[in-house]
Order: structure tokens, then sequence, then C-alpha cells
């Protein structure tokens, strides 16, 4: 009961931050005479639950298809500077370098994950071995070798760690999930912020690279005494061990979960989150203060052009991107939890209308919800948001979650990769 209450009015302070656009309706839904194929491209860590909204926006207009490709954030700030596609996708807001190479861009946060370590000890089973992250910075700086170091094996008296080396993976593409794992580094080891730093790609000191958080997934999975990172729909999906890390205030090791990533999320003063507008590479969400905060915890952004005209050539298409892009930060946020995502607070979801208002088309603006003349949208497209949505078990089964999740590998066959979700295509300018 306290933690209902606690998270209630966490809600409530969130909401009172912005100020919700007043008697605002609905963009206006696709033209049902026209077909549509939107194109986007970009972070890995979102992919999960971006797939499950290509599939469920599909049944609400099956004139509108979604395709996303999963290439890394690199190759999705890329492909959006390009623009290649109609939108780009990263976990690792644009750094001032890279806005001025795309003006006009407004950061849309689309869901909120993290990102766990897994390993496969087969002395160990089950999830639950205690790293702090001075542990983990040693790793992967190649300080600690082993899996019986003793800086390990203090944190975890009751296991008998084996002596065998660690065998560590990263990733080899540029990517939002390094950009938030390597800040997380930053921030609790100083020598790794001297040495190496964050960012998308880093020089690492250690360890073999594998592209897409799909790829290190399957190369820790499949490989004896191996450690990787990977956001937590992965690690769910392919039912991974995982670590508990020490919390920010070091006076816990946190297991992530819904509710130990929604601490860590709700912990983040939202009076300094910028507008979609403006300048966003100073947010970092991970070390959240707190007891049950889970430590490496961050926002994962849809990049959009202001003057969509950059990006798309056709102005129905376009509002049909904006009803789209409206349907996954509200509706859409019902199916974040069952894949591990914390959905968008309301005060993020207001925030993320107020960007959407501000996308014009030739200089049109294509959604004014203060002043707009269409109709609300009826129980089928109605899209209010909720945060305290309940999702059963029957409900998971009617979303299709299982076909949007990615692919469960198998440790026999180490050959198989999920080919799909890595895929690169000449349109993504991605070669």
């Amino acid at each position: 009961m306290k933690q209902i209450l606690s998270i209630t009015l966490s809600l409530i302070l969130m909401v009172g931050v912005f100020t919700p656009l007043a008697n605002a309706v609905i963009p206006e839904p696709p033209k049902s005479d026209k077909q549509f194929q939107i194109n986007g491209a970009g972070a890995t860590f979102p992919y999960p639950l971006i797939d499950t909204w290509r599939v469920e926006y599909n049944k609400l207009y099956s004139n509108v298809n979604l395709n996303y490709q999963s290439i890394g954030s690199g190759g999705g700030v890329s492909a959006h500077t390009a623009k290649t596609v109609n939108f780009g996708a990263s976990d690792a807001p644009l750094q001032p370098e890279e806005r001025s190479l795309a003006t006009g861009t407004l950061h849309i946060p689309e869901a909120i994950g993290s990102v766990v370590l897994a390993y496969y000890l087969p002395e160990v089973p089950k999830s639950g071995l205690k790293l702090t992250g001075e542990n983990v910075a040693d790793i992967y700086l190649g300080k600690i070798k082993r899996w019986n170091d003793p800086k390990i094996q203090e944190n975890n008296p009751d296991l008998k760690l084996p002596d065998r080396p660690i065998l560590v993976t990263r990733r080899s593409d540029g990517s939002g999930t390094t950009y938030v794992f390597t800040d997380y580094l930053s921030k609790v080891s100083q020598e790794w912020n001297q040495k190496v730093g964050k960012g998308k790609s880093v020089p690492w000191p250690t360890g073999i690279g594998a592209a897409g958080n799909e790829g290190v997934a399957w190369a820790t999975r499949n490989t004896k005494y191996a450690i990787g990172y990977v956001e937590l729909a992965y690690a769910k999906s392919n039912e991974m061990t995982i670590a508990y890390l020490q919390n920010g205030d070091k006076t816990a090791f946190v297991e992530p979960t819904f509710d130990t990533v929604f601490e860590g999320a709700k912990a983040y003063p939202v009076d300094k989150i910028p507008k979609p507008e403006q300048d966003w590479s100073q947010v970092s969400m991970v070390l959240a203060p707190g007891q049950n905060s889970y430590p490496i915890v961050s926002f994962t952004y849809l990049l959009i052009y202001e003057d969509i005209n950059q990006a798309i050539s056709d102005k129905d298409m376009a509002k049909a991107f904006v009803h789209m892009v409206y349907w996954m930060v509200t509706d859409g946020q019902k199916f974040s939890k069952p894949l591990g995502y914390v959905p968008l607070p309301p005060a993020i979801q207001e925030l993320d209308k107020q960007g959407l208002s501000r996308i014009k088309f030739e200089g049109e603006q294509l959604w004014n919800p203060g002043t707009s003349s269409f109709p609300k949208a009826d129980a089928k497209t109605d899209v209010k948001s909720d945060i305290k949505t309940k999702v059963t078990k029957t409900d998971i089964k009617k979303t299709d979650v299982k076909k949007s999740e990615p692919k469960k590998t198998d440790k026999k066959d180490t050959k198989k990769t999920d080919k799909k979700s890595v895929k690169k295509t000449s349109k993504t300018g991605s070669k």
C-alpha cells in the first residue's frame, strides 16, 4: 500500500511540472484511402517495444506499415542526419556537434529502459551475482580478469566462484546502449572516465565485440564464463542470468526489475528535463538516489525534424506519422511493462505532445492541439493516456508481444543469429 501511495504521489508531482495542453484533441488519424510506409532506423535498445507498436498500430490502421531497422543508435543518428529515413532512434541524446548537422531535431522520449549485466556461469546458474560499479569498471578495464577475484568474491561470500577467465563481451557498433553503459562507468570510476570516457563508440580496453543488443545477448548467453551488457528486455526474452548492481547510494545491491527501474527513473529531477527542441546532451538518469533505485536507467528517444518535410515529402503521410507517434507515446505505453520498459509518466507524455505540436510541413503546423476541428476518436482510436493501465496475462497474449520480442537463442546452436533485427539496408545509409 505504501508503495502504491508513493508511486501515485510521485506521478502527481511529475504531472505538475508541465502545463497540460488545454482542451487538447488528438492529431488527425491516417486517411483510410491511402497506403503509408513509414521508415525508421536506429537503437536496438527499444526494438522490442517499437516492433510491438508496429504490430498493434497496424491492427488499428491496416494501411499504415512501420518499417524499423534495428541497426544501433550510431546508425540511427547517421540515417536521421542524412535524411534517408523518416525518423531516427537513439538512446544517446544528440551531442552539440551532432545537433549542428541535424538542425531542428526534436527529442521525443519514447520509453524508459535499463541496461543490465548478464553472465553465463555454470557454477552460478541463477541471477543474483552482486557487483559494485567499481567491479564492473575494473572488469571492462581488464583489471579484474578472473571470476574468483577477491574483489568480486568479497561481495558474494555465499558463492563459490570459479577460477576461470572472464570473457568480456561488448558492442562493436555505434550504440546508445554503450553510451548509457559508459556514462555509468564514467561516473563510478575516475580511471574509466580519464582513460576511456563515454560515448556511442569508445576505445575498449578489452573484450570481444558483437553488433546490436541482439549480438551481445547471443554471444553472452552462448559463451561460458562470459559477461555482457544488454537492455533488460533482451535479458528477459533470452532468459539470461543477470547481476544485482550496487545502487547509487552504495547501500544495497539492486535487482533490475520494473519496480527498481521505475524507482531510478522517478528520482530524476523532471524540472531539469529540456523541451523537445532544446539541447538534451546533458540528460543522464544513471546512479539515481534511493535504496531501491536500479543504477543504470535511461530514456530512449525518437529523433524527428520539426520541419518534417526534410524527411517526409507527402503531407498526408506526415500527418499519419504525427498520429502514429502520438499513439506510441500515449496509448502505446501500455505495451511497455510486459517487455521490461517503464511507461512514460504523464509529465513526459505531455512534453512529447508539446513537441509533436511543433511539427510543420512546408511551414504549416500539422497539429494544433488547442484549436483542431477534428472530432475525438471513437473507442477504437481513443488515445487517452493512463499510466495505471493494467495488463493481464490475457492482454499480453492478445497483443502478440511474443512476435515482437527478440528471438530466444539456443545454446546448442552457436551459429544462429537473429539477422532480422540487425540487418542493414542501403535505405538507411548503413552499409
